[in-house]
């Protein structure tokens, strides 16, 4: 197990205490490198880099960070910076969900994914409420996933989306596999002004759980488990395949 090279990112910067509560977390399960955001990029999804040039520094803490998006972090580290190819991609522990609709948007995700795209096993975790409450207990679940996976690895490199409740660990009920839910449409925009009076506008808030059923990620994370969700990265609507080859032709 020692002999694994771990790839670790997040994409609430290389100074969150989500990322250094991870490292620490899994220091030991083999050789561990941090190469993550200079800042906080929540929300970036997959988006790379491509009108700049991108640098790579050794922040005080030992961890590698880079001007640019989590996707850059990833991207950069497996093709040309390290010398070696990671055994595995570990994203987070992000500050907040990352469920349902949430995956879309989410730069953990995103992290986790470009790892996924260049063909390496990865693993995004997120804690469920934001504020960093019970991070040790969230940090513990996340070791025992990235154990589990290094010790019975997934056919087929998979991409898992890992949600963490905020609970002590001894309330933590246990794992379950999941699917994603899915939230009500978000919430209206908010409007204010700069100091010279032009309107300006915050993105507002996610939407509330809509499809939160049993089986989902949102109902796992509420009963107490650490949800574990299967990503796949291909959109094809394959159903209608053939009604556009039909649509076509007509």
């Amino acid at each position: 197990m020692l002999s694994m090279k771990i790839l670790v990112s997040n994409d609430d910067g290389y100074l969150a205490p989500g990322l250094a509560a991870l490292v620490d977390a899994i220091r030991d399960l083999g050789e561990v490198t941090v190469v993550a955001p200079e800042q906080n990029h929540s929300g970036a999804s997959n988006s790379l880099t491509l009108t700049r040039p991108l640098s790579v520094r050794k922040g005080y803490n030992g961890f590698w960070f880079v001007n640019g998006t989590p996707t850059d972090c990833v991207h950069l580290a497996v093709t040309g910076f390290l010398d070696f190819r990671p055994d595995i991609v570990v994203s987070g522990i992000n500050d907040g969900a990352n469920m349902g609709d949430d995956t879309i948007y989410s730069g953990t995700v995103a992290a986790a994914m470009e790892g996924y795209l260049l063909g390496i096993p990865a693993i995004a975790f997120s804690l469920a409420r934001k504020g960093y409450d019970h991070l040790d207990a969230a940090a513990q679940c996340a070791r025992e996933v990235v154990m589990r996976s290094m010790a019975s690895a997934l056919e087929g490199a998979p991409l898992l989306n890992v949600n963490l409740p905020a609970l002590p660990r001894a309330d933590i009920k246990g794992f379950a596999a999941t699917r994603l839910g899915r939230r009500h449409k978000a919430e209206p925009a908010i409007k204010a002004a700069n100091p010279h009076g032009d309107a300006v506008y915050w993105v507002g808030p996610a939407g509330l759980a809509a499809d939160d059923g049993p089986g989902t990620d949102f109902h796992a994370v509420a009963s107490g488990y650490v949800s574990v969700t299967p990503l796949k990265v291909d959109l094809t609507h394959f159903e209608h395949v053939g009604r556009i080859r039909a649509w076509l032709g007509a």
